[in-house]
């Protein structure tokens, strides 16, 4: 798995366009697909790009 695959919190923060302290919060409730290294929070991108995708199914399925 390179780096390029892996999302630090600023990292995902940026690419969800939402505030790190809402990352971190999110990920700890468990509503965010994410595991530690150490103390240290990491996010693949694959699993957030599947996350992504079942909220907008969640979301298209609410509004029919």
């Amino acid at each position: 798995m390179s780096d390029e695959n892996v999302f630090t919190v600023q990292e995902l923060a940026s690419y969800l366009k939402m505030r790190p302290v809402t990352i971190y919060k999110h990920a700890k409730e468990g509503r965010l697909p994410g595991f530690k290294v150490g103390a240290n929070w990491r996010f693949k991108r694959s699993s957030v790009d599947r996350w992504i995708a079942n909220q907008e199914e969640k979301e298209n399925n609410q509004t029919r």
